[in-house]
């Protein structure tokens, strides 16, 4: 049951993770760097104090006492992820949505998963479990249901230029595809960045924050993605001479350019809150929190697009392939979820 309920609070995050961004849709005549490192601030910085001064009990002993090598890890972790998050913002230009998101989230699910027991040297354990074999079968349908993902984006995008009759001017496989690899490799680090700061969630959980405990990891591995896209949003600033957009802007009036990043950086948090809320319940295989979370973000990010009708201009075999691969994505999440209860049984 542990298992299940770990699942459904996976469920929740991903369901965040989905929409998170669909705020930056009413954002108007603010530069990218400028939306950017507004709700940046709020998810990877303002928030996680916030949460965890308020859900870690004695939070300044738990600091105190906690090691200093988990704190340096999970932030310098926490710095690779934000750089992967930029990767993956530039890789959208020049191969669009639908394969970078194939191809960095398919890179990131399986090295994000696989990289904590492989570095503790537990793989070979954890291939020995009884609900194993669960585990790599949802691996491996959880990549083909991404991949499937990619190829039904690249086809719908491909329907919408033969729709308007023009061409992708940005699209470069040769600039993109090393973009998407990097974005993938970075993004994985996430989750190890969590992983490597579990001894400082065990301290918090023997003061008494029970399913909280994640919550004091945040300080450390969302301040290091914080700190490069703080960076790299500086330097296109100072380039681009855009830091009046904070201060200024044409109609529509300031205040609601910040409350959407706001609304952004709230939504991002929230799918890590859940995240951490699940992958404290999935025993002993909990390393595939990032996996499942990965999986159920696409899922849903996919059917977000068909209730909005983003599909609507797309032919009925882009149609057939976006179902068959929400199909394997949802056998996926199923039998990652059978593994992890037949090992935690």
């Amino acid at each position: 049951m542990s298992v299940i309920a770990g699942v459904a609070f996976h469920a929740i995050g991903a369901a965040f993770a989905a929409l998170c961004y669909t705020p930056q849709k009413k954002v108007r005549q603010w530069s990218w760097q400028t939306y950017w490192l507004a709700q940046a601030f709020v998810c990877w910085f303002l928030l996680p104090i916030i949460v965890a001064w308020i859900t870690i009990p004695n939070l300044m002993e738990v600091l105190e006492q906690a090691p200093t090598d988990a704190m340096w890890k999970s932030f310098g972790l926490g710095m690779a992820y934000g750089i992967g998050g930029t990767a993956f913002g530039l890789t959208i230009r020049y191969l669009g949505f639908s394969l970078t998101y194939a191809i960095s989230i398919g890179i990131s699910c399986v090295v994000g998963t696989l990289l904590p027991p492989l570095v503790r040297g537990e793989l070979a354990w954890v291939l020995q479990q009884s609900g194993s074999i669960w585990i790599i079968v949802g691996m491996l349908l959880g990549v083909i249901g991404i991949t499937l993902c990619g190829v039904a984006g690249r086809f719908k995008e491909l329907d919408l230029l033969k729709f308007k009759g023009t061409k992708d001017e940005n699209f470069s496989v040769a600039k993109g595809l090393p973009l998407s690899i990097l974005a993938g490799v970075l993004s994985a680090l996430y989750g190890f960045s969590i992983d490597q700061g579990q001894p400082i969630a065990d301290i918090a959980f023997e003061h008494g924050a029970g399913g909280f405990q994640t919550n004091v990891v945040y300080l450390f591995s969302n301040t290091g993605a914080f700190v490069t896209t703080a960076v790299y949003c500086i330097f296109l600033h100072n380039k681009s001479k855009t830091w009046r957009e904070f201060k200024t802007i044409k109609a529509p009036k300031l205040h609601w350019n910040y409350l959407f990043a706001i609304l952004t950086g709230m939504l991002w948090y929230s799918q890590f809150f859940f995240y951490g809320l699940g992958h404290v319940r999935m025993g002993a295989y909990k390393f595939t929190s990032w996996a499942i979370h990965m999986l159920m973000l696409v899922l849903f990010s996919m059917l977000a697009g068909l209730a909005l009708r983003e599909w609507k201009q797309s032919r009925r075999p882009t149609i057939m392939i976006l179902l068959l691969a929400i199909l394997i994505l949802i056998l996926a999440v199923f039998s990652l979820t059978l593994g992890n209860s037949l090992t935690s049984g």
